[in-house]
């Protein structure tokens, strides 16, 4: 059974130091490699769906979040305010408002409906010691957020696209899905909006979740304070869940921040929000990663990529080159050095590494690699020009393949 905060530890991907405090773990350069590729697939994927990317500061004044409902509705969680020349500023805890406020700045048409905004960006919890761990549970959190902003007749459509684009992003990240949640108001909740309000938004995420074609479970008790949501919920080794991604419907914070858009009668008319995140927390995400592979990350996110394996001092001008062309070719890789131990040694130190690349007196004449695979397999040797054309291939499809046609490799 793996548990990422073990494993984080001994592939150097993460670490915590009293000094900087409980909760709030740094990257090192293994985990900022992992983080960094998951960051740059997600933000590609919203380009090619039409997502268009903004920054907002993690910080904002009170009233911000006594707009929002926050302050009423959610202070517990949040960090204390910081008097600045006399002005209340608290650490955001929800990336929202800020986009409310991004949509608002100009007066906005129809025509630009739907308008989808996506922000990577960092927002704080003030979540209690006792329940602090790994990655899972941090107080500095890095979102893969998203709002779009949609008349009412474009809501559920946008909430299935939603959820299909999670969908897709699971699949090339190797996670499955353990339900699908439809989060509902419970009793005795401390929730905003009339009751009408929240039939509508339900049924449009039924909708959405119809449309999909996806099984889910409602459950009572588990909304967000504005509206109901889509949970898609995971499992880690032990089969503890967790909610990785949220799809939600929004009509309470267009109201209370008062937007508008011109419609087609050119009067002005009250946007719905719908709030998405496709891997929810980077932490979260990278924490269920490292469970879900136990450490042996699809060749594309892999920490190290390829290890170069040079035989003895000899071969080292070699290994050098031969790195210089993998740098190239934007792939991480490392040479592994001979004093580092014999080539058995080095081949299990590196077991978790997609591609090892045995660098001997005769590949260095021929220049030529002979690799091996993680999953046992040794292609015949190659060019070390088409060995990394090939690898850096593979690594561009984000695919879970570490060679492709079995035809042209051996059993190891």
């Amino acid at each position: 059974m793996h548990d990422h905060r073990k494993l984080g530890r001994e592939l150097d991907l993460f670490d915590t130091d009293p000094l900087v405090g409980a909760g709030l773990p740094y990257w090192l350069p293994a985990g900022a490699a992992v983080r960094h590729e998951l960051e740059t697939y997600v933000r590609e994927e919203e380009r090619r769906a039409g997502y268009r990317h903004v920054h907002s500061p993690v910080l904002g004044k009170c009233e911000l979040y006594e707009v929002s409902g926050h302050w009423s509705h959610y202070s517990d969680d949040m960090f204390p305010p910081m008097d600045l020349g006399g002005e209340q500023f608290v650490l955001r805890p929800s990336l929202c408002p800020h986009h409310a406020l991004i949509y608002r700045h100009r007066a906005r048409s129809h025509r630009e409906l739907p308008l989808r905004i996506a922000e990577l960006g960092g927002m704080y919890r003030a979540e209690l010691s006792g329940v602090l761990g790994g990655l899972t549970r941090v107080r500095a959190i890095q979102l893969n957020d998203a709002h779009i902003f949609c008349t009412l007749d474009q809501a559920a459509a946008e909430a299935r696209d939603a959820l299909r684009m999670i969908a897709r992003a699971y699949r090339v990240l190797g996670i499955e899905p353990v339900r699908h949640r439809l989060s509902l108001a419970g009793p005795g909740g401390s929730y905003v909006g009339d009751a009408g309000m929240w039939r509508r938004a339900e049924a449009l995420l039924t909708d959405a979740l119809d449309a999909a074609g996806l099984a889910y479970e409602a459950a009572e008790g588990e909304a967000a304070f504005y509206g109901p949501k889509i949970d898609v919920q995971v499992a880690d080794p032990a089969g503890r869940e967790s909610t990785l991604s949220t799809v939600q419907i929004d009509f309470h914070q267009p109201e209370r921040f008062g937007l508008e858009y011109v419609g087609p009668d050119g009067r002005r008319h009250r946007p719905v929000m719908v709030h998405r995140s496709v891997i929810g927390s980077v932490e979260r995400a990278v924490a269920h990663l490292v469970e879900r592979h136990g450490g042996a990350f699809p060749g594309w996110l892999a920490p190290v990529q390829l290890v170069l394996l040079p035989l003895g001092e000899a071969e080292m001008p070699y290994a050098e080159r031969l790195l210089d062309r993998c740098l190239a070719r934007g792939l991480r890789a490392e040479v592994a050095h001979p004093d580092r131990g014999t080539l058995a040694a080095r081949v299990r130190a590196g077991r978790l590494v997609p591609w090892q690349a045995v660098l001997g007196p005769r590949e260095a004449a021929a220049g030529t690699v002979a690799l091996r695979l993680r999953d046992g397999r040794r292609p015949a040797a190659l060019p070390a020009g088409d060995a990394v054309a090939r690898i850096a291939a593979l690594v561009r499809a984000r695919t879970a393949e570490l060679w492709g046609d079995a035809g042209a490799v051996r059993a190891g």
